[in-house]
């Protein structure tokens, strides 16, 4: 009697247990269910309600891989400059010569295939190049013969005849060396090692209408070597100056730049000179100031008076970005 009590306690006993593996059981496919709901949620994102439709978006730019032959490349999904212009090219109408002219550009102009600065590049033409124009479009560009094609080239740039050279430097042993360092495209010089206001008047003088015309810069530079003479300079650039903007030449004085050391000058009658010729020269002459600009961002030289090669460029630099102004 006591061992069939014993079986019965045991068969209540696995019933109990059995019951309790299907609860966990089904527990667990339960969350399995959850799990997937989620991830589910995850990649495919919430339903986007009509209050997130009107809401402010942020513009966000992603990166995406563009395959090439050779390497992987890190591009933006926004079209690059080339291919928006190129999405909408500018309309024209061209009105056809009867006979073509020739004419000259007045500074070094980009050549394209079409009249507005959205077509492709073909090229580009030096300052004073003849080119032969045989129409012109309704939105101010000139059709002209280019490599036995037809391209165009803006109106701003195309003049009936020979323009002045866009710059002419006059001036002593630093023009020349300075020549030297940046070349001659587009640049006359009318320089003398050596040289100062006697040169000046006698020779340099005569010699700029042959080159300086309308549209010239011209940067007069004398002055170390005879900073004695600075009212005779004063004197003779004031007396020119009437005839030279009648020319259309715009005309500015490059202060005398810094000395390290030297033997023959020094940089306190340099800075007497400079301020002398900056208050006392006519006010239609532009000053450029090349002496505080070296004297703030550094220069070299080997005997003190001339400059290398790096500092006449970066002085160069800077007489472009005042003429610019």
């Amino acid at each position: 009697m006591k061992r069939k009590n014993i079986s019965f306690k045991n068969l209540i006993m696995l019933t109990i247990f059995a019951a309790a593996l299907s609860v966990g059981l089904c527990f667990a496919i339960s969350s399995d269910n959850d799990a997937a709901s989620v991830s589910a949620n995850e990649t495919f994102g919430e339903p986007i309600t009509a209050e997130a439709l009107a809401a402010p978006q942020e513009s966000v730019v992603i990166d995406t891989i563009e395959y090439t032959d050779d390497e992987l490349v890190a591009v933006d999904d926004d079209l690059s400059e080339e291919e928006t212009s190129g999405a909408q090219k500018t309309e024209f109408t061209v009105t056809e010569y009867s006979e073509p002219l020739n004419m000259y550009t007045s500074d070094t102009v980009n050549v394209r295939q079409g009249a507005g600065t959205d077509y492709d590049r073909l090229g580009k033409l030096k300052w004073g190049t003849q080119t032969q124009v045989t129409g012109e479009t309704d939105n101010g560009w000139y059709e002209v013969v280019y490599n036995d094609s037809t391209a165009y080239i803006c109106g701003d740039y195309m003049v009936t005849e020979l323009p002045g050279i866009p710059y002419v430097f006059v001036g002593d042993s630093r023009t020349v060396q300075l020549q030297n360092a940046v070349g001659s495209n587009d640049k006359a010089y009318i320089a003398k090692v050596g040289e100062g206001y006697s040169w000046f008047k006698n020779t340099a003088l005569s010699e700029i209408h042959s080159y300086a015309g309308p549209g010239t810069s011209m940067i007069i530079n004398f002055g170390v070597n005879d900073l004695a003479n600075a009212s005779k300079y004063i004197s003779l650039v004031n007396s020119q100056v009437d005839e030279w903007i009648n020319a259309g030449i715009t005309v500015y004085y490059a202060a005398v730049t810094p000395v390290g050391s030297c033997n023959n000058v020094n940089n306190a009658q340099i800075e007497a000179f400079n301020a002398k010729l900056q208050s006392e020269l006519d006010s239609r002459i532009q000053w450029i100031d090349g002496y505080t600009y070296l004297s703030q961002t550094g220069f070299t030289t080997a005997d003190g008076l001339h400059y290398n090669s790096a500092t006449y460029k970066n002085l160069y630099s800077y007489y472009m970005s005042v003429i610019d102004t």
